[in-house]
Formats: C-alpha cells, structure tokens, sequence
C-alpha cells in the first residue's frame, strides 16, 4: 500500500462554495485536472479555470432537475478501484474509467433549509442530497488510493501537505480525512432521520421503534415526540449525540477559554434563534439566554424575566409587556445592569422604550413590532433575539463531567393550586394561592438553595445559591428591603424542604403570609407547628426543584 498518493484528478461539487475558486487553483498549480458539476464548475469557469463537466465525463447530461448526474460507473468506478489490484485496472481500462484522486464536496444544506421556519417538506426533500453522500462514502471506502474533503477549513491543510510531498497526500492524511467524511454522512443522515421522524404521528412512531436499528434512540432526536421517561421506563442504553458547529465564539466563560456554538439538529433552542440586532453573542449571553428565556416559557401569562447570571433578579407578570417589565425591573434594578431580559409575548414599542432605559446585554422574544426592534436598533451593540416558542425545550437535560455525561429529564413540572396540600391550620386566601404559585414557578429557576419571596404580579426579593437555606431566606429579605419592596402579606417559596424550623420563623419576622415548599423533611411537624404559631399558611408541593 502506497505511503503518498499522487493527486492527478479531482473531482469538486459544492454547495457551500467558501474558498473553493482559491483552493482549484492551487490545485491546478500542482498539475490537477479538475472535473466539476454544473453550478461549481461555472464558478470556476468565471474565475479563469479550466473544467471538465461530470456530464461530459459520463456521457450522460444532468437531469430530473438535477436529481441525477454523478450517479455513474466512470464516477464510481473511479472513486472504489484498487490501484495495486490488476482485476481493477483492466475493468477500468476495459470501460474506459480513469481514476479520480480527489474528491472535494460538501452537502446540499439540509441542515439549514430544515432549521428556517415555515419550511415545506417539499423544500426540504429537494434539498436531500444523494448523489454527495454516495461519492462521499465509495470514496472514503478507498481511503487508500483517494482523498475525500467535506469542510472548506481543511483546504490550507490539503495544499500545505501536497506542497510538502510533491502534490502527493500521505495515507495518514487519506485515513483522517476518510474518518471524517463517514461523519459527516452520518451526522447528514441523523439530521434527516430526525426531521422526517417529526412530520410522522406518534401511531407511525410507535409502530416503527421495534425496527429502528438505533434501540432506544427513538429516531435520534425525536424524544421531543415520544416521552422516553415520564411514563416510567428506563432511559435509553445508548443515545447519540450529533453536533455541527454554527460558529466560532470569541471566547468562553473567560477570554483565555476557546469556544464554539454546536446544534444538535433540533429547529427550536436558543442555539437556533434568529439574531436581529447587536453584536456577536458570548458564551455567557448564549448560557443566560438559555436561563431567561426557560424561565418565561414556564408562564402561560404574559411574562417577563431579568437574568443575572443564570438567576433571574426579577420577573414580573402583567396585562401588558411594560408593566410585567417595570415589575420585573423594580425587584432589583442594580442587578438588571447588564442582563438579559425575555419576554414571552410580541414585544411592542411601549415596552422597548422603556427597556433601552437600562443597559442589557440581550433582548429575547418571540417576536417584535417593527416599531420596537427600531427603537432597539438604535442601541448598536443590544443583541436582539426572536426565538419561536414552538418545539423549543428539548426533554432531556445533558451535563458533562470528566469521562462522561449525566442525563436527566428536563424539570418541566409545574403544579397548580389543586395540587397543593394546606398543612396549616390557617387556610390559604386567593391572593396566598397566587403569590405562592409565582413564587414558586420562578424558585424552580434559581440556583439551589433557592429562596424566593413574591406577591401575586412580582417578586419582591430573591436568594440564590447559598450553602444553607436560612441564609437565603436572609438574602431574599434583604433585597427586598433594600429597594423598599413590601414584604409583609407576601409568599415565600423554597426549592427543597426545610431541614429546621428556623426558615419559618425567619419569615415570621419579616412579615411573610405564606409559605410555599416540597415538604418531605424529617422535622416537617416542626415547620408546620413554627407556621401555625406564627399564623402562616404553609403549602406542600410534594416536588422538590433543585438546580445545580
């Protein structure tokens, strides 16, 4: 088997045509013939280079719109022939084929067209490609005697190697390259399994699973279709993964920290909202949009949320997007410096005013009226998001850790007023109910220990991420108070049980009506006796909302 392989043919068809005028005619200048398809080989005709037609090659014209034109033995029969094989070479000396070295494609945007809203299936059908795939992998079959290169960034690699070997690639190169092709096929073909699955009802999913050759997968990516979990069943043994890169972000959570921006296939997700304004999103924008706008969509009212650091300084409901954000804002107005706010409905032109009155780093909707993406188009570097709340939340949560990865069901619970259990003597009023209901729809998004304090229309005072509960509660109180926000009548929520009656009598002293939380503890009597002699409502939820 040869160590280098002299480069003498290529053949380069591509739908993302970046770089390719430059990288043919590098390649022309160590000597390479360049054979090419109709839209490629036009380009590159403009530009000055000398092409060979795949139809001429063949003998056979493009046809069916284009459906077919390298589906063909003198293409083929190039790509799988043994070079050392002396059976090979006489079927190709037989059939007149001469051997391609190089084989330069990239897919037809699949991936893209699918991710656009409001695309048919028909458009999405067209944009199948087959005969790529099928170069791709008789090809990368041959990775012996042929090169396959399916990424625009790879062209300097290519044409620094063959600079360095007399035109010639090295097996190794050959190998990797053949590696990575087979990737990318996959991960083509995951993403149109995938989509297909979606247009399919759960009758025609539940009668193919026991065929699907990827057990427990469900059609990839599909589990935003069947509920793998919530019924009772285990997760599933195996689950694959398949990322492409959207971009290169400028850094990570930190500047000395490369980073990147990958979606999994999915049309819905921050990964995929459409940025109408400002400048280039940041790891961390990316992170606390994901937070913002997971926390609105939990509201069946009109909503909005202000994000700090994945926690929200306050959110606020109304009858309209500027009273649910001056509610929001007025929890904690310092700590809105800088955020991320997310509204749940159209934004209007009342609301954008008075958004732009405080720096933010990022606006997140469903959508805008002209008037107020306007109004945020005059703040240069406000990133402007418009995110569609339909198939947006995946079900399953994945978090890395070294050698592997935790997987869990996304917290998608939520718990009305008949799943409460009153376990006080004093019963709860229908503004006790309302308040501890908001109360504990924004406690699920607050880093544990989680404290929040609220009326029925805001919160009043949130406590994040402390080592012990009572402190929280101290920390929601004292944000509270320090922006004159009304404690007394107000409910409070707790993420996780009380392990002392000392968070109940803390909230005594601060005035709260109402308490809200899992329940579960062992010293659960004595909370509830802490409430009833303090003359507060306690609910249980019997659901605990930890987040980590």
């Amino acid at each position: 088997m040869a160590e280098l392989r002299k480069i003498g043919r290529a053949l380069i068809s591509l739908s993302d045509k970046r770089g390719a005028v430059e990288f043919a005619k590098k390649l022309t200048g160590f000597g390479v013939q360049i054979i090419s398809t109709g839209g490629t080989a036009k380009i590159l005709r403009e530009n000055g280079l000398t092409v060979t037609e795949v139809s001429d090659l063949t003998g056979f014209p493009e046809m069916m719109d284009g459906r077919v034109k390298t589906l063909h033995p003198k293409i083929h029969g190039a790509f799988l022939a043994l070079r050392d094989d002396p059976d090979h070479l006489a079927s190709m000396n037989k059939h007149g084929i001469e051997p391609i070295d190089l084989v330069v494609i990239n897919l037809y945007p699949f991936e893209e067209t699918v991710s656009k809203e409001g695309v048919s299936i028909e458009d999405a059908v067209e944009n199948i490609d087959i005969g790529g795939p099928a170069m791709i992998r008789s090809a990368s079959k041959n990775w012996r005697d042929v090169a396959v290169v399916t990424d625009p960034d790879l062209y300097g690699l290519i044409i620094d190697e063959m600079g360095s070997n007399d035109g010639c690639l090295t097996l190794r190169t050959r190998q990797r390259l053949a590696a990575l092709a087979y990737t990318r096929t996959a991960s083509y073909d995951l993403a149109i399994s995938s989509y297909l699955a979606r247009q399919l009802s759960e009758e025609d999913l539940e009668f193919l699973e026991p065929y699907n050759p990827l057990s427990g997968l469900i059609f990839i990516e599909s589990d935003e279709r069947i509920d793998t979990t919530s019924d009772g069943s285990e997760l599933p043994q195996e689950i694959d993964v398949e990322l492409s890169k959207v971009n290169d972000l400028r850094y990570g959570e930190n500047p000395h920290q490369k980073a990147g921006l990958y979606t999994a296939g999915d049309q819905g997700g921050i990964a995929n909202a459409e940025q109408l304004h400002g400048k280039e999103m940041s790891f961390n924008n990316y992170v606390d949009a994901e937070a913002a706008w997971n926390l609105v969509s939990d509201f069946d009212e009109l909503a909005v949320a202000i994000i700090k650091h994945t926690n929200p300084s306050g959110v606020g409901i109304g009858q309209t997007n500027d009273e649910a954000y001056r509610l929001a804002l007025s929890t904690d107005p310092v700590s809105a410096f800088g955020g991320i706010v997310a509204f749940n409905r159209k934004v209007d032109a009342i609301a954008a005013a008075s958004v732009i009155e405080v720096f933010s780093e990022v606006i997140i909707a469903p959508d805008f009226d002209p008037e107020a993406l306007t109004i945020f188009k005059s703040k240069k570097n406000l990133r402007v998001l418009k995110l569609s709340q339909q198939g947006s939340r995946s079900k399953l949560e994945y978090k890395q850790i070294s050698g592997g990865f935790l997987i869990q069901e996304q917290d998608l619970h939520k718990v009305s007023a008949n799943d409460l259990k009153i376990v006080s003597r004093k019963q709860p009023t229908a503004e006790d109910l309302k308040a501890m209901l908001m109360a504990w729809r924004v406690c699920k998004h607050v880093k544990s220990n989680a404290i929040v304090i609220a009326n029925e229309n805001q919160t009043i005072g949130v406590g994040s991420g402390q080592m012990n509960r009572v402190d929280s509660v101290r920390i929601a109180a004292m944000r509270a108070e320090r922006f004159g926000l009304p404690i007394v009548g107000s409910a409070l929520a707790s993420d996780a049980f009380f392990p002392f009656r000392d968070n109940v009598d803390e909230a005594a002293k601060m005035g709260i009506a109402a308490i809200i939380q899992p329940g579960g503890s062992l010293r659960d009597e004595e909370s509830i006796a802490a409430s009833d002699e303090h003359g507060i409502v306690m609910a249980f939820t019997s659901i605990r909302h930890f987040k980590h």
